[in-house]
């Protein structure tokens, strides 16, 4: 069925609700508790979603316990109708008074289990300490994401990242957090490797495993791709991962070989029996970056957020 476009104006925002708590409880009867409604008021607006969408959005589970599956619309709603519940509800928060240690706002960030390894413990102490009842939602950064970070920063509180090009707008504001650098990785019984000085050469003719390598032909923006292309090797891949802490995990016990954040690889050198070795030529650094949107600049609560993410890196050891 086409649809035209959709106004405010025209629309029941109350549905936006509902239709979150639907799919995330795929049940009515839950969801209407959770909306503080009746049981008959969340299927009328179950109804009602379903006539919009042109769709079931919850159908009966084949288990034939009463239960509901998502249909492969509500699926794709679902991360959406998140994204919007959440702006909206920050949106209504904001105002000239914010108070940490009794507020129950639930903030956004999207950052990559790289960086969560790195800062994200000392992150959560500090916002238990000064707001517990503050609530974060960290979502991983995915490759595929990259395309859309200018307007999902929109939505979001922050997008912790390195800098590139589709963040440096005049309208997205960042903070540097911290710095790392990139060093080969392998096993410390690698027995196809045997020196601590490893040429391009060396390097080239070993298997490797990268994070978040795409499986097209280069270039890509991917980070791992483009300090491969520093040191001119196409990498002959052995596994691809879309996570940097998986990246240790297929490098231990192996011949294989690996680029890996020095303050990640430090972290596991001991447990996994890796070795760090100095790449043959010098890469980028990587400059870890909080960015914001320019609309959340002056909201207390988001000010405060910064600040806490900001303290989090300045705790980090240098280099």
């Amino acid at each position: 069925m086409h649809r035209p476009p959709a106004h405010l104006t025209n629309l029941d925002l109350n549905l936006l609700v509902a239709l979150r708590e639907l799919i995330r409880e795929r049940n009515v009867t839950r969801a209407a508790e959770r909306i503080g409604v009746t049981q008959p008021a969340a299927s009328a607006a179950l109804a009602r979603l379903r006539r919009y969408f042109d769709d079931e959005l919850l159908v009966r589970g084949k288990g034939g316990r009463g239960g509901y599956e998502l249909t492969p619309l509500a699926a794709q709603l679902a991360e959406q109708v998140e994204e919007v519940c959440a702006a909206a509800e920050r949106l209504f928060a904001t105002g000239t008074d914010f108070d940490p240690a009794t507020s129950g706002r639930e903030s956004t960030l999207l950052m990559a289990d790289y960086t969560i390894a790195v800062m994200g413990e000392r992150l959560s102490r500090l916002l238990e300490a000064t707001a517990p009842r503050v609530k974060l939602h960290v979502k991983l950064v995915r490759e595929s994401m990259a395309a859309g970070l200018a307007d999902t920063i929109r939505s979001i509180d922050g997008i912790v990242a390195p800098p590139v090009n589709l963040l440096r707008t005049p309208d997205i504001k960042s903070a540097k957090l911290f710095q790392d650098r990139w060093v080969c990785v392998v096993s410390a019984k690698n027995q196809l490797l045997d020196t601590d000085a490893p040429s391009v050469e060396d390097l080239a003719r070993l298997d490797w495993v990268a994070p978040f390598h795409p499986n097209h032909p280069y270039p890509s923006a991917a980070p791992i791709t483009r300090q491969l292309a520093l040191l001119g090797i196409r990498p002959r891949l052995a596994v691809r991962v879309e996570s940097y802490q998986a990246v240790p995990q297929f490098v231990a016990g192996t011949d294989r070989i690996a680029l890996m954040q020095e303050r990640l690889v430090a972290q596991l050198t001991d447990r996994l029996g890796l070795k760090a070795l100095e790449p043959p030529i010098e890469l980028e650094p990587i400059i870890e970056t909080l960015w914001w949107h320019e609309d959340h600049e002056h909201d207390p609560a988001h000010a405060w957020l910064r600040g806490i993410v900001i303290e989090a890196a300045r705790g980090l050891q240098a280099l």
